[in-house]
């Protein structure tokens, strides 16, 4: 049979609401795909309260769709529109949500503990396009080559990059559909939402669903036991960067630009961030630093020199160091295979971040 979603559609009208209507015709559904036997979706309520009432009709979802004789596997994430006030507004405490792989909770009062894990950094920029992602899984691979036992959190959810980058593709595991296995490669532990979804599908989330992902990510990964994970944050200063300090026990963070002033401006937004949140900024890193020609050797400075250090001694930040411009870079991103994972100028460069984050006592 053909993996048709108008399928799952039909199969989803017969799922009836407590307060009349269906999933479909209710326009609950979000998200849907259905490939190679694994459909998932997002049954999306009005308000946290609402969507505490859908538990069971998510449930009868799940169950009715994983009826289906060509569906293997059935996610359902249940979210909502907007914030629960009904236990501030009453007094009360609210008891944390129930963690469910699939299903993305509200935000939670308390802190999400990460059983196992000694330090937690995030690798943080202003703004796109300056290489944080390159950074956060080459540091990690450089790391763990040193001897840590090294966890990569992919929490750029919007854009998930990392496991292109790490050469990962296969699924993590969930054996009791509460704990999430995650992958490992080049020494590294770790997970991204991209392991998730369909590589070309687009990850279509408000913000109470960021949210909860990397609550998920965060509590429901059965890491083991790591002297650090490393968290790739996406751009900017939004709610995912919110999340993750205030509600996580976040060592420190790593702030990566290039030299150019342009991108130095949004990494100054992103330092005050995290001093807003009480969140302490480790270092400042600058990438793309200077570009040596691999014909002739001329050394050139494409986005600038020296940019971030200057930077850094004007805030009173230390300073971690550079990491250069080179072809092989986008080539080992694109392969799979980090560059800090092989031999070489740029691996150098990694390896002396990795040690100086060592004896820094960060790492």
């Amino acid at each position: 049979m053909t993996e048709n979603p108008e399928r799952i559609l039909q199969v989803l009208s017969t799922v009836r609401l407590p307060g009349g209507g269906n999933l479909v015709s209710s326009d609950l559904v979000r998200a849907l795909s259905f490939k190679d036997g694994q459909v998932r979706f997002v049954m999306e309520a009005e308000s946290p309260e609402a969507a505490r009432e859908l538990e069971a009709v998510r449930e009868e979802a799940e169950r009715k769709v994983g009826e289906m004789p060509d569906v293997r596997n059935v996610s359902v994430v249940l979210t909502a529109h907007g914030p629960d006030g009904a236990g501030e507004a009453s007094g009360k405490a609210t008891e944390p949500p129930d963690l469910r792989i699939g299903r993305h909770p509200s935000p939670q009062k308390q802190r999400v503990e990460v059983s196992g894990v000694d330090r937690i950094i995030a690798v943080a920029s202003g703004k796109g396009g300056v290489g944080k992602s390159t950074v956060a899984s080459n540091l990690a691979v450089a790391l763990a080559r040193q001897g840590r036992r090294v966890g990569l959190l992919d929490a750029d959810i919007h854009g998930p990059s990392l496991p292109k980058m790490m050469g990962v593709s296969q699924r993590p595991g969930s054996p009791d559909g509460k704990t999430i296995i995650p992958v490992t490669a080049h020494g590294v532990t770790m997970m991204s939402i991209g392991l998730m979804v369909d590589p070309g599908q687009a990850v279509i989330w408000r913000g109470p669903m960021l949210m909860g992902a990397l609550q998920q990510m965060l509590g429901q990964v059965r890491w083991g036991r790591l002297d650090i994970l490393v968290i790739d944050l996406p751009p900017g200063t939004g709610d995912v960067q919110l999340t993750l300090c205030q509600r996580t026990a976040l060592t420190g963070a790593l702030v990566v630009s290039t030299p150019q002033d342009v991108a130095l401006l949004d990494a100054r937004k992103a330092i005050d961030m995290f001093a807003k949140l009480s969140a302490p900024v480790l270092g400042l890193i600058e990438n793309m630093s200077t570009y040596v020609c691999p014909q002739c050797g001329n050394e050139e400075h494409i986005f600038g020199h020296g940019g971030v250090r200057s930077e850094a001694e004007t805030l009173g930040i230390p300073f971690l160091g550079e990491v250069p411009l080179a072809l092989e870079v986008r080539a080992a991103g694109d392969s799979g295979i980090p560059t800090a994972a092989r031999e070489g100028p740029v691996a150098d460069a990694y390896r002396a971040l990795a040690t100086r984050l060592i004896e820094d006592g960060v790492a």
